[in-house]
């Protein structure tokens, strides 16, 4: 029998009902031994996560006020789990060393992870499984930046002493004990993490829906669960907005090639996803993986001719952007033009200082700033073999009278991008949903 490493998301954990189910879940199957909670999400849909009041708790204190009517929140939440399930518990003691210790001035980062961390103790105590605390092995460096191999290595060699355990997820620390979080969500990733580091035979990453959607409930109506895919087709989906995994959890399961099955806390009978490296080998058939896509982008379109003669040209465009600390999305060109797409938050403010430094370093003949654009990605491994796939795709947009601003597909022909208008942003989605999943 393998190792399953199973983490639960936040609403798996959102109170004592919701923990049982985890309870039963867990217990029943031997192999699932390492356990990643996330702290304790919604309960309804004017509920506030825990995570959220955490970050208003450390910045009340930032601003100088008092934070006790707020932490008391806080401490009832997890109080109320405690009784419901009725441990033996008394978590008092670490709830008030979190209150002393946002009070006292500890970092945002430190207030966000003890969500995840108050939520470890509880579920180590229902499970009977021994706690351990991600500071011990999962490491960032003195800026924050996530060291790898070094976690990888720690993490190994820690939980091979532990034939089970329960490990918070988000979270870990600095040279200096710092706590240090991934970006939100990245509960996943510690999953992904500790299954790398245990050699798990399976990843499993429990939440509230049956696996994940081919494209977004909001948009689409009931749309189709999508059985089995690949790492990178997972990657594409989840960098472009589909969330039900951190796009980063991908890599530390891909590198050791272990499979990722998303399942639903509450159906878990339910078939789920399941993510491996690569899928059985059948003939094409036209069916995408996926949709999915995100608003509020900008496109810098540069225009110079003989720009493809011109050596050094696309180098110093991003230089540019480098100096000014500013990630790209996409770099879509032609012979004599080349588009940078970027979010509109991260360059609202600069665009047109980007745009004089653009002009001194590399003389285009025009520059023009196209704001509000939405990215939809259209993937599926079997698209570039399958003649006409492009064709539907930009022939059912036609039928909708949607205008296409940008074009972009890869070598590896995964995908397909298109840039349109924010306000044509859900008619592109269902346009493109309806063009390849037939009705049922």
């Amino acid at each position: 029998m393998g190792i399953r490493v199973c983490k639960f998301g936040g609403s798996s954990v959102a109170d004592a009902g919701q923990l049982r189910k985890v309870r039963a879940i867990v217990e029943d199957h031997p192999d699932r031994r390492f356990v990643v909670p996330s702290a304790p999400g919604r309960r309804s849909s004017d509920d506030v996560k825990v995570t959220d009041l955490l970050y208003r708790s450390h910045e009340k204190t930032a601003r100088g006020g008092t934070i006790g009517s707020l932490f008391e929140k806080i401490s009832e939440r997890y109080r109320k789990i405690v009784a419901d399930l009725g441990l033996d518990f008394d978590i008092d003691p670490a709830l008030a060393e979190v209150h002393d210790q946002i009070r006292n001035g500890a970092g945002a980062a430190y207030a966000a992870s003890r969500g995840e961390y108050l939520c470890g103790l509880i579920v180590a105590r229902l499970l009977d499984r021994p706690f351990i605390d991600p500071v011990e092995m999962i490491h960032f460096d003195a800026n924050g930046t996530f060291l790898s191999e070094e976690t990888q290595a720690a993490v190994s060699d820690r939980l091979a002493r532990e034939d089970s355990g329960v490990i918070p997820g988000f979270y870990g620390a600095r040279p200096d004990g710092t706590i240090e979080t991934f970006s939100r969500g990245g509960s996943d990733v510690t999953g992904a993490i500790v299954a790398r580091g245990v050699g798990a035979e399976i990843y499993e990453n429990w939440t509230d829906v049956s696996g994940l959607l081919m494209a977004d409930p909001r948009i689409v109506e009931d749309p189709r669960t999508i059985e089995e895919m690949t790492y990178r087709e997972l990657r594409e989906l989840a960098y472009m907005g589909a969330t039900v995994l951190h796009d980063e959890a991908i890599f530390p399961v891909r590198e050791a090639a272990i499979p990722v099955h998303v399942f639903n806390t509450n159906d878990p009978t339910a078939g789920g996803t399941h993510i491996r490296r690569s899928q059985s080998e059948s003939a094409p058939t036209g069916q995408i993986t996926g949709i999915a896509g995100r608003k509020d982008f900008t496109i810098i379109a540069l225009e110079k001719t003989l720009m493809n003669a011109e050596i050094g040209f696309g180098r110093r465009v991003l230089e540019v952007l480098e100096r000014a600390d500013i990630s790209w999305e996409h770099i879509p060109s032609g012979i004599d033009t080349l588009s940078i797409v970027l979010k509109s938050d991260v360059v609202e403010d600069r665009i047109q200082s980007l745009v004089d430094e653009i002009y001194a370093e590399c003389q285009p003949d025009s520059i023009e700033i196209y704001p509000g654009i939405a990215l939809i990605a259209t993937v599926g491994r079997g698209m570039s073999h399958v003649p006409g796939t492009a064709a539907k795709l930009f022939g059912s947009l036609a039928e909708a009278g949607i205008n296409i601003r940008m074009i972009d597909q890869g070598s590896s022909e995964l995908n397909i991008i298109v840039g349109v208008e924010n306000e044509d942003f859900e008619r592109t989605v269902r346009a493109v949903y309806d063009a390849f999943v037939p009705a049922d």
